[in-house]
Formats: structure tokens, C-alpha cells, sequence
């Protein structure tokens, strides 16, 4: 069963074959409410996001800066569930057909189950899962049930890791492979710096799949310079800092849709 899977494949693959890097945007589910993030994911898309990642909130985001974990909160104490993050994936692909991947920390995968999850997301026309969380050494019980339901399992590797760590943590991964551009949290930088492309390099030098980067880029700007590098460009912050700042949904959708514009504008540089 090849699933989503291939969208997602065949929707890097067209990126690369028009000699540009993919735009992939990531928002909440349940923020700043769960239709309200439903309309913001196909917001993202329509405005030029190749590819959407839906956060799953959770009330200890070790990997998210004060921006998404602001978000996380709002979608928590608006009672935000699991059923609602797989109905967000479910609309935005059915409105876009575009790709829509799932990212999450692995306990409230672990919790609901593992082969449920995978089920219930492929059944929803979610592409796959980033689980920044979790350690490929205990991810044998994920990626089998993830095969089985055609969804792509893909994992986050940091200027920290090692060449060799590059190289197990990539043979375990589908779909792309997640490079976090700095060590830290994510939020928006002024610079994304020079270790994202070196770790892109040694990412590249250990696998075929794509490489996008994450964590800092908030710009058309620097979504140029990261395209540069990289295979795809992944923006979070500055998506959910325009629905925050923004004084309704509606102006706040219109900002969304703006800055994917400019962001889609920025990678295809």
C-alpha cells in the first residue's frame, strides 16, 4: 500500500525538477480554533505552500519557542483532541490535494496507539508523520505500522549529530529528512546561519532523500538563502505569529496567505 506517501514524493520531486526548493508550512491543529486552523492550512496552500505539517499540541513542546507554544496553548485549552488534528489533515488535503503530514511528539502517539494512529491518518489522507522525539533505535514499532499504511516517517537530524548518527537516522527515515538549522527551539532568527548548510551537506552526503531545513526562516529572503541549500524550506513561527498578532481569523487568514506568497516567491528565487 503506497498510500500518500507518493504525493508527498512526487511533490518534492516536481519542486527539485523546476529547479526550486519546496515550500512546506507547519501550523497547530486547534489554533486559534479547529476550524479556524482548518482554514489556515488551506490558507498556507492556497497562497503557495507545496506542502503543510500539522502540529499536534502538546503540553510540554521541548522543541517549540514561545510563538507555537503560545498556539499550543490556546488549541489545548480550547480542548483541542486527536480526532480534531486527523479532521484538520482530512480538509485541508481534500480541499488542496496537497500534501499534509502530521508532526508530533511520540507520547500521545504512543498513548492512542500506534497502529491506530497510522490508520486513522492514512484513512484521513495524511502523507506521514515528523516525529522529533522520537529515537530511531526505539522507532521499529512506528515505522512498521507507518509502512503498512503507505505513510512517509520522517526524522530530524541537528548540526549536533554526527556523520555516522547521519547515516543510521537516515536509513530509517521516508519521505524527506528534517534538518533543524541551529541548536535550539524553533522561532524566527534574524540569520539561519551557516550550519544549516553544512548539515544539509553531510546530511546529503549519507542519503537520496530530500533535505529540508527548518527552525529560523520567517522571510522571502531567507527563504531564498535557505533554497540555496536545501530541498525544501520549512516555516512555522512566522505562519502562527500572523494569526496571533492578527486582531480576527479573517484578517489573520488573509496574513497567512500573504506570507506563504512571499515565502513560495522567496524559494522559487
Amino acid at each position: 500500500m503506497s498510500g500518500q506517501i507518493e504525493l508527498l514524493d512526487r511533490t518534492l520531486a516536481g519542486a527539485r525538477t523546476e529547479g526550486r526548493a519546496a515550500l512546506v508550512a507547519y501550523l497547530p491543529a486547534g489554533f486559534p480554533t479547529v476550524e479556524g486552523g482548518i482554514e489556515a492550512a488551506k490558507a498556507a496552500l492556497e497562497g503557495g505552500a507545496d506542502v503543510v505539517e500539522i502540529g499536534l499540541p502538546h503540553s510540554d513542546p521541548v522543541l517549540d519557542g514561545p510563538v507555537i507554544q503560545t498556539a499550543d496553548d490556546i488549541a489545548l485549552r480550547g480542548g483541542v483532541r486527536i480526532k480534531d488534528v486527523l479532521r484538520t489533515v482530512r480538509e485541508a488535503h481534500a480541499a488542496t490535494g496537497k500534501p499534509i503530514l502530521v508532526m508530533t511528539y511520540w507520547n500521545p502517539v504512543d498513548r492512542y496507539g500506534a497502529e491506530r494512529f497510522a490508520a486513522e491518518l492514512a484513512e484521513a489522507g495524511g502523507a506521514g508523520c515528523i516525529l522529533p522525539d522520537l529515537p530511531v533505535e526505539e522507532s521499529e514499532v512506528w515505522r512498521k505500522a507507518a509502512e503498512q499504511h503507505g505513510l512517509a516517517t520522517v526524522f530530524v537530524v541537528a548540526p549536533s549529530s554526527r556523520d555516522e548518527r547521519l547515516a543510521k537516522i537516515t536509513a530509517a527515515g521516508s519521505g524527506f529528512v528534517y534538518a533543524a538549522s541551529l541548536m535550539g527551539v524553533t522561532g524566527t532568527r534574524e540569520s539561519v546561519g551557516a550550519e544549516a548548510a553544512d548539515l544539509v551537506r553531510r546530511t546529503r552526503a549519507q542519503t537520496e532523500l530530500p533535505v529540508c531545513v527548518g527552525l529560523g526562516v520567517s522571510d522571502a529572503a531567507q527563504a531564498a538563502e535557505v533554497a540555496g541549500f536545501a530541498d525544501g524550506v520549512i516555516v512555522g513561527s512566522a505562519f502562527v505569529k500572523r494569526l496571533l498578532d492578527a486582531p480576527d481569523l479573517e484578517r489573520g487568514l488573509a496574513g497567512v496567505r500573504e506570507l506563504a506568497a512571499d515565502l513560495a516567491r522567496g524559494v522559487r528565487r
